[in-house]
């Protein structure tokens, strides 16, 4: 998938004693999106936006060694006659002082000619590591202006781990201008060592450039085009993300310095073989204990009781990911952690007074969000026609930010058509649910409307339960509804098998149970999203309710 972006310039910041100024350049292609503010709080915004070029740059994927060259040499030492080479030892050492000695001379005489080679050759390389880092950004973060604040959004190298900053405007001071909007913006190796300069004696001025959008005809080269070709996965990663953030989740809060000792256990161990998962013994009114294997070792968070109903243990893996908050220890108040069950994403909203920061992480570093996440055959699918959706669009845009349950008092809809319609338009890319306040956010990914068809998922289980439904193969048995929750029960006949789909639906339309005698869904459980018999039950079971 091609992404094309036109920038005016590139990202610049001019630097004095006394003050920097950090222009970023925007996306001329997209609506005028504007910011001009004055960073009140220095530290803590250099901090947090340090992790998040933290979660750009992350790549955790396990790369095998290369060891065809091993292999060879090993070879060729088996064809070796080692009891000819003992006898030739002792005569051959001698010489080998003596030629040992004539070559250190030699050597110390090359070297001193060579330096200033040798010193060239280093300041290159150093170069060239730098220039190379720019293609870790190879999706520009995604900025958005809001009425209430500024956030940040990026997508690691190995498509694993989100991160989020919010920053409200109590972090800036003298905003002169703003343009409620969102756009990409120009984004290189080199600012990032510009944000390590800033501290808190110097004025930081913060600016989404506004002379981005003015028209110029006579100085074309003023603006550079940048074409980006992105796998597919990479866009539909950050479609699941949303989604996996609105579904329910167990919730509690830790310390900074409970994740400061989760921090310290991963540095002082490394792991050499399985299992390599981190379990949450979570008991209602006891602090919170984490046990990491294969070691056992057992970190108690005294600061941090569980205040939940019930007793449970949440076992979760890519565990030394979560040293991208490291940076976020001293200036967090807290840390609240969002775990969607064993095996499932979880997320750490970190409380920085007037920012926040969200690291999403999927269930294992090589389960990217895209492949094996999908959150959003979960999410609420009730059936809302275009025109509704229009309006619950259209109204969200009003305020820019606003919760489900006053924007269904506001234009007088139900609770599940609003849900319904702000979690398409989450799939699409045109609305962020979140995490932190609760609340969904206009968001739109790309200047161009994204191809839904193509994105959505390679979705040959929701493409099987349609063909189901359409060879009228689904039959609802049972139907249990309470004030709580929806349970059905039903059949699926596939070919000559028939299969027992059951599932649990609470009342914001969301999968919170399911089960199935089909063989995938006993392999992967929900781990990867429901089977295509668990959907076909609860299309068929939404035919029948219309």
């Amino acid at each position: 998938m091609e992404f094309n972006y036109t920038y005016k310039g590139s990202t610049a910041v001019s630097e004095s004693g006394k003050s920097t100024q950090m222009s970023f350049s925007p996306d001329t292609k997209r609506p005028p999106t504007y910011f001009i503010g004055e960073l009140r709080q220095n530290v803590a915004f250099r901090e947090a936006i340090s992790a998040l070029h933290d979660v750009v740059v992350s790549d955790m994927r396990f790369k095998p060694k290369d060891k065809t060259a091993y292999k060879e040499w090993r070879a060729k030492q088996e064809e070796i006659n080692w009891d000819l080479v003992t006898a030739m030892r002792q005569d051959v050492a001698a010489k080998i002082k003596t030629l040992q000695e004539e070559l250190t001379a030699l050597n110390n005489q090359s070297y001193q000619r060579l330096r200033p080679y040798y010193k060239a050759r280093d300041e290159f390389r150093r170069y060239v590591w730098q220039k190379q880092l720019d293609f870790y950004f190879v999706f520009d973060p995604v900025i958005t202006v809001h009425p209430d604040e500024v956030f940040f959004e990026c997508f690691s190298v190995d498509e694993s781990s989100y991160g989020r900053l919010g920053a409200s405007y109590e972090v800036f001071k003298n905003i002169s201008e703003f343009a409620c909007g969102t756009t990409n913006v120009d984004y290189s190796a080199a600012l990032y060592d510009e944000f390590q300069k800033v501290r808190s004696y110097k004025t930081t001025q913060l600016q989404v450039d506004p002379s981005g959008f003015e028209v110029q005809t006579t100085n074309e080269a003023a603006y550079k085009e940048v074409k980006i070709d992105l796998p597919d996965s990479w866009v539909r990663g950050f479609l699941q993300v949303s989604s996996a953030m609105s579904l329910p989740a167990t919730r509690f809060d830790l310390h900074p310095m409970d994740i400061h000792n989760i921090c310290f256990v991963l540095r002082r161990h490394k792991e050499k073989q399985g299992p390599r998962g981190m379990r949450y013994h979570l008991k209602p009114g006891e602090p919170v204990r984490v046990v990491f294997e294969p070691w056992e070792i057992e970190v108690v968070c005294p600061r941090s009781p569980y205040l939940g109903n019930e007793p449970q243990t949440i076992r979760v893996w890519g565990r030394r990911r979560l040293h991208i908050l490291e940076r976020l220890i001293p200036i967090a108040k807290k840390f609240t952690v969002h775990l969607l069950g064993t095996g499932m994403p979880s997320f750490y909203v970190a409380d920085l007074g007037d920012m926040s920061f969200t690291l999403g992480l999927s269930g294992w570093t090589a389960n990217d969000w895209s492949q094996s996440g999908n959150f959003d055959l979960m999410a609420p699918r009730a059936d809302v026609d275009e025109w509704t959706q229009k309006i619950i669009f259209d109204g969200l845009r009003e305020n820019w930010v606003e919760t489900a349950e006053c924007l269904a008092r506001r234009l007088n809809l139900s609770r599940t058509s609003v849900l319904g319609a702000l979690s398409a338009y989450t799939q699409a890319g045109r609305v962020i649910y979140d995490l932190n306040k609760q609340v969904y956010r206009v968001r739109e990914l790309s200047r161009e409307p994204l191809p839904i068809e193509r994105l959505r998922f390679a979705n040959e289980r929701e493409e099987a339960a349609i063909r189901f439904l359409s060879q009228r193969a689904v039959q609802v048995i049972s139907v249990n509804n309470s004030s709580d929750s929806l349970v059905l029960q039903g059949t699926v006949k596939d070919k000559v098998k028939t299969y027992n789909p059951s599932l649990t639906i609470d009342r914001d339309e969301r999968i919170i149970n399911a089960e199935c005698t089909c063989n995938w869904h006993q392999q992967n459980k929900l781990y990867k999203g429901p089977c295509e018999h668990i959907l076909a039950l609860r299309m068929q079971q939404a035919r029948q309710c219309r």
